[in-house]
């Protein structure tokens, strides 16, 4: 683990990853976005990520995304996902690899042993045993049965291992349920329509899509909630509301020209079957410039 203290609540910005036209990765602009993350104030990366097309991406192009968000990260910590490989002796491999990279924490998905919480819980204590960095638990919709009961949860935390959980239930009970068995780490959300319900029952976290682009707007609403101020923390949320419903429609694609329209530029191609039509984009620049227009982008 490097010198940066790794902190387990705040707003953690999700990576996109940027590719050239042949859908190669432009490292050059991911290098540009990782530094235009910052500046926009979030309080952690989190590369290699879902919305880093993670399972469109070699182990090599992890590794080097995440390398490349340390390099460049300014004074905030990195985490990135470390058990993607197929079998277990490729993912402690793998741990060991993202280990080396020099990011701050490793997130475990839960890699489809959400309906078994005795297996689920071996599997992470295993897994945890091959690395000492702070690990983060991710129930990537990638996998079937990817979430799990405040129960075993709390039994992770309890190992001291777990620092934090991105939770994706995007049901207020099963939010809660995490909440109620948090003990010692922070629920980090990914649901937006439950974001400001999810912070008044005791989350501290996000890790949600629309931080790919749109990080200080979570910035205005953590600053808000944190200083007690509920009805501008109300407003931050409804903005919050609006820019993910317009963000939404061809993710990833839309986040990546959204980065480009503030400045971060990078072309909105993916790996997957994303396009942006004539109309979409206009619809993008619309929305840009009456989000600038408001003063809440650049």
């Amino acid at each position: 683990m490097n010198n940066n203290p790794m902190r387990k609540d705040g707003i953690f910005a999700l990576m996109l990853t940027p590719f050239n036209e042949d859908r190669t990765i432009d490292y050059k602009a991911y290098e540009a976005y990782c530094e235009w993350q910052v500046k926009q104030g979030a309080h952690g990366m989190f590369a290699s990520c879902g919305s880093s097309e993670m399972a469109m991406l070699t182990q090599k192009e992890r590794l080097t995304l995440a390398s490349i968000a340390v390099k460049h990260k300014g004074n905030i910590p990195v985490v990135a996902t470390g058990n993607l490989e197929p079998s277990w002796d490729a993912q402690v491999e793998e741990v060991k690899r993202m280990s080396d990279t020099g990011v701050d924490g490793l997130v475990f998905v839960t890699k489809g042993y959400g309906n078994d919480e005795e297996r689920f819980y071996s599997y992470i204590t295993d897994l945890c045993k091959h690395t000492k960095l702070p690990i983060f638990l991710y129930e990537f919709p990638g996998y079937p049965n990817n979430k799990i009961s405040g129960k075993v949860y709390n039994k992770l935390v309890k190992t001291g291992r777990i620092f934090g959980i991105k939770d994706t239930t995007c049901t207020v009970e099963g939010i809660k349920d995490k909440i109620d068995n948090k003990g010692d780490s922070v629920i980090h959300q990914a649901n937006m329509p439950f974001l400001l319900e999810s912070f008044k029952l005791g989350a501290d976290g996000v890790m949600a899509t629309p931080t790919t682009c749109g990080t200080a707007f979570f910035i205005r609403f953590w600053n808000a909630f944190k200083s007690g101020d509920m009805a501008l923390a109300e407003k931050r949320y409804h903005e919050i509301m609006l820019f993910d419903m317009a963000m939404d429609s061809g993710f990833c694609a839309s986040a990546k020209e959204l980065c480009n329209l503030q400045g971060a530029k990078m072309n909105w191609y993916t790996r997957g079957n994303h396009s942006l039509s004539k109309s979409r984009l206009k619809q993008l620049e619309a929305f840009h410039d009456w989000c600038k227009n408001n003063e809440l982008m650049e």
